[in-house]
């Protein structure tokens, strides 16, 4: 524990110099003049005074780095059995193209633009885009509520809503232009343009302001990546509303980029080309931080999955996702596992797929009860490590770290 323990003292004895040394694994356009300021707390600013761009530090800078061939994303739906991988170069370039089709569109810096969508590869490059010309997202969960969708268009004050046309469920399909349109008749705020992505499984029939995505691409210049200050806002992600209504977090740009960057190597014990999996969905934090933006800020290969751990089509989904992509660390909510454990109690499915390259599970989003963290070591033979943390954080607040040799 020495390593840890000493890592563990350093960030509290001194993290100015603890966080500035984080902080030098990251793509700064200009260089930060403080680590940690604050005018009177509460309220502090990460990195005061440093230049940065979230969408470089996640996509140009691997393929600057002559990574551009190493695959960024692989896109699996079970839904449509479609498998698509997506090396940086090409992540790259579809999104400097969405962010150019944004720019043209009147899109600025600090616009706020909603994301209503699927689990599918534009999804994610609607998030990167964003953060290419410093406009600022908000993703809400595909398939939410009107209600729900109308209460974040109004105190976000979205410019636009990048959305698609459905969402697929087993067994059926799920129509986003019916939420959409009822979503706007009830805000207050009007939004100035919807763009939608057709899914072949439904096209549906636009309005007077909707336009097609591919139409909205079409000959886009691409953009470049813009210069944005460390305490710029980078998206608002909202809570699931337990408390009453749901409050929408402001993340900051610097402090997220260098925060769970730190996280792969020193939490996860992940290293930049590694295959990693977050098994969630871009509207909750889990996905939002660990399906995008710390995998690639730290150059590593991310998966996205467009179906269920169960039903999709039976409870070895998970199994044959580990397997054929060679998957070193799985990051999921415990309700996965426990309904794969009420699907396959006995691990038959589990039998048949090869996880000798798989090194560990790690819980979080809810409470991990005993009986599924004992019954999933028991089936995988390897550490499953719960932690806790929220939409507040960004990343973990309490867990254990994995392995001790991989702290700084």
């Amino acid at each position: 524990m020495s390593k840890y323990q000493e890592t563990f003292n350093r960030s509290l004895s001194n993290p100015e110099d603890f966080w500035s040394s984080a902080a030098n694994d990251v793509k700064w356009i200009k260089k930060f003049e403080k680590v940690i300021h604050t005018d009177g707390p509460p309220f502090y600013k990460w990195f005061k005074g440093g230049k940065i761009n979230t969408c470089y530090n996640a996509l140009d800078r691997h393929v600057d780095e002559g990574n551009g061939d190493r695959i960024a994303l692989i896109y699996d739906s079970a839904m449509i059995n479609v498998k698509k991988k997506f090396s940086y170069k090409e992540l790259r370039d579809k999104t400097a193209e969405l962010a150019g089709a944004l720019q043209r569109s009147g899109i600025k810096k600090g616009d706020r633009i909603i994301i209503y969508m699927p689990m599918i590869p534009e999804a994610i490059m609607a998030m990167l885009a964003c953060g290419r010309i410093g406009a600022v997202h908000s993703v809400v969960f595909g398939g939410f509520a009107s209600s729900e969708l109308a209460s974040r268009i109004d105190d976000s004050k979205a410019k636009m809503i990048l959305s698609a046309s459905c969402g697929l469920e087993p067994g059926k399909t799920v129509e986003y232009k019916p939420l959409l349109d009822g979503a706007k008749k009830i805000a207050k705020h009007k939004v100035e343009k919807t763009v939608i992505f057709q899914r072949e499984q439904l096209v549906c029939t636009l309005g007077t302001d909707d336009i097609d995505w591919n139409e909205f691409i079409y000959e886009a210049p691409k953009a470049d990546c813009i210069e944005c200050d460390a305490n710029d806002p980078a998206y608002i992600l909202y809570t699931s509303g337990t408390t009453g209504v749901p409050k929408g977090i402001l993340r900051d740009i610097g402090g997220h980029i260098v925060g769970l960057k730190w996280t792969m190597k020193n939490v996860y014990d992940i290293n930049p080309g590694d295959i990693w999996w977050s098994a969630s969905d871009i509207g909750w934090i889990v996905g939002h931080s660990y399906i995008v933006y710390a995998p690639l800020f730290h150059g590593c290969t991310t998966i996205i999955f467009e179906g269920k751990p169960v039903g999709t089509p039976d409870p070895g989904a998970f199994w044959r996702i580990i397997s054929e992509y060679k998957v070193k660390t799985l990051f999921t909510a415990p309700t996965a596992f426990r309904a794969i454990k009420k699907e396959d109690p006995n691990g038959e499915y589990f039998k048949k797929y090869d996880l000798s390259k798989f090194e560990a599970l790690y819980l979080a989003g809810e409470r991990a009860d005993p009986d599924t963290i004992h019954w999933a070591e028991g089936l995988l033979k390897k550490p499953v490590i719960d932690h806790w943390w929220q939409t507040e954080t960004s990343w973990t607040i309490a867990g254990n770290f994995n392995p001790v040799h991989a702290y700084m």
